[in-house]
């Protein structure tokens, strides 16, 4: 069977994450439930305490301590990109049959009721703000990204949907690698669409592309191609988000590439973020492949110039990254006031 790798088996209903790898993820302070996985990213365990909120708050609005990240493809990916801090040496599994998958609302309860456990073990710390944790305990944000491609997850239309039914929910983010353009066009065809879609993107050619992503499809240059040109029609909020690891992406004779790339995409905002030397990925690359933030700046402000039609919008310095927003296709930065219609 397609998913009896080395992460995860099916069991007689759901596919299931193996002991081996669950232990491990559950010493590294995920929820898991089935094969999906939920997390307190560091910014919302800092924003218990009033120490600050992750840039999602400081470029959209988005509430920090009120924002869910998770996946419902843990251990599911198609890439095994340089950079990754999440756990990807131990997928394996390249497909999730639908039959075997947990449907949305069984995915969102029980990965929010560990949210709810991971939660409640901040309630003991002083220094945490109670009222902030009672609010936490409700999300009106959701991420959907964490470890894994959450594209790969068959129900992914369904999912959204269910979200947006959901009476708290002000907003929904999906983070894409690309390689599920088939998946994108769904969401699109079944009214289905986050409020705002990230496409990775980490490489101006095909070269870089495999060196950076090491993808597992043969045609995973042509899959993400796709995607872009997916991305560029949908009705509703788009961003690239581009890594940058010295020695690998980031030159400046490269930027002009990058242009024609940012062009086609038609995006609303472009996220220009420094690789961090965190998790696992110091495992395969050196913190000297971090960039520093005047590097960041440099590498943003000559892409806007180059495109001439994007402009620098904001920049978060401690998370080294900047956010360009396009002057032809205009939104409203702040999504924090969305009104849930559906």
């Amino acid at each position: 069977m397609s998913c009896s790798g080395e992460t995860v088996e099916v069991s007689s209903e759901f596919i299931q994450i193996k002991p081996m790898i669950l232990n491990q993820l559950k010493k590294a302070k995920y929820g898991v439930s089935d094969h999906g996985t939920v997390e307190l990213c560091h910014w919302t365990k800092k924003s218990f305490k009033n120490g600050g909120d992750c840039y999602k708050h400081k470029f959209y609005g988005i509430s920090t301590h009120k924002c869910m990240e998770f996946s419902p493809a843990g251990m599911f990916c198609e890439n095994r990109c340089v950079y990754c801090w999440r756990p990807m040496e131990f997928y394996s599994a390249m497909k999730m049959p639908p039959d075997k998958v947990a449907p949305p609302d069984v995915i969102v309860g029980n990965l929010m009721e560990e949210r709810r456990r991971l939660i409640m073990g901040h309630y003991g710390d002083e220094r945490n703000d109670k009222s902030k944790l009672d609010e936490s305990l409700l999300p009106s944000h959701y991420a959907i990204s964490l470890s894994g491609e959450p594209t790969m997850y068959p129900q992914l239309p369904e999912l959204i949907k269910y979200l947006k039914k959901l009476i708290t929910t002000k907003s929904v983010f999906l983070v894409t690698n690309g390689q599920e353009p088939d998946m994108l066009q769904r969401l699109q065809d079944e009214d289905a669409l986050p409020t705002q879609l990230y496409l990775s993107t980490n490489a101006p050619n095909e070269e870089i592309f495999h060196s950076v992503n090491r993808p597992k499809y043969k045609d995973a240059w042509e899959r993400w191609n796709t995607s872009l040109e997916i991305l560029s029609k949908l009705d509703t909020r788009t961003v690239l988000r581009i890594t940058l690891i010295r020695n690998y992406n980031c030159d400046d004779e490269l930027i002009a590439e990058y242009v024609k790339m940012i062009k086609r995409s038609n995006v609303h905002f472009i996220e220009t973020k420094s690789y961090m030397h965190i998790g696992r990925s110091t495992n395969r690359l050196e913190r000297s492949d971090m960039l520093e933030m005047p590097e960041v700046r440099h590498f943003s402000s000559e892409l806007a110039k180059q495109t001439q039609i994007f402009s620098v919008m904001d920049e978060s310095e401690i998370s080294r990254i900047v956010v360009l927003q396009n002057r032809r296709r205009i939104i409203d930065r702040w999504i924090a006031s969305y009104a849930n219609t559906n």
